[in-house]
């Protein structure tokens, strides 16, 4: 578990981590399975815990008038879970995250990451580009849900994240692209149709 996510922080990172480092991770970070359906953090609740997804499928959500189930998120390996904003404020969130399928993360707490995390130089560099990768994907996100057709939202998707469509229903993606399952699948099978 520890070394897919010290491969990932690799990969982000100018140079390797080195054998301190390591150690912080492995006595900061600890493991976490979430069930299907278990709920990571509920509507209303303070997000206390921010996780890293090793493995697993999971959704973050709001419910609107109807009660009816809008996806804000869906994250998979090597994504980040939790709220910010809630974790940061000490707020409610407005979210609801849950897996959808049987998850396993590494998770710490804001006391831990302000104790043993904060002014490490391996995690200020990775928090800047996490935080600069994560602008990008909203703004191309913002652009593509308010300026692109639903078809063109799809094929964006199935080439960026080609997993989502081998972790979550289409109901799930569809709600993601802000579209109802009835148009998602209409547009899926023309363009399957098309091929």
């Amino acid at each position: 578990m520890y070394n897919k996510f010290i491969s990932y922080l690799n990969g982000l990172l100018a140079s390797p981590l080195n054998p301190e480092e390591i150690k912080i991770i492995k006595e900061v970070f600890k493991p976490k399975t979430l069930l299907k359906n278990q709920y990571f953090l509920q509507q209303g609740e303070i997000c206390k815990l921010t996780g890293f997804i090793v493995k697993g499928a999971i959704k973050q959500y709001s419910l609107d008038e109807k009660g009816k189930e809008k996806v804000l998120g869906l994250l998979i390996d090597n994504w980040w879970v939790g709220d910010r904003e809630s974790m940061l404020k000490n707020t409610p969130s407005s979210y609801y995250i849950q897996a959808y399928q049987r998850s396993e993360l590494l998770i710490f707490t804001k006391e831990d990451f302000e104790e043993h995390l904060i002014n490490q130089p391996f995690i200020l560099e990775a928090r800047r580009i996490l935080f600069e990768r994560q602008s990008l994907q909203l703004l191309k996100r913002l652009y593509a849900t308010n300026m692109l057709p639903a078809k063109q939202r799809i094929q964006e998707l199935e080439n960026c994240y080609p997993d989502f469509f081998q972790k979550f229903p289409q109901h799930l993606i569809a709600s993601y692209l802000g579209l109802t399952k009835e148009t998602y699948s209409r547009i899926k099978s023309n363009m399957l149709k098309n091929q």
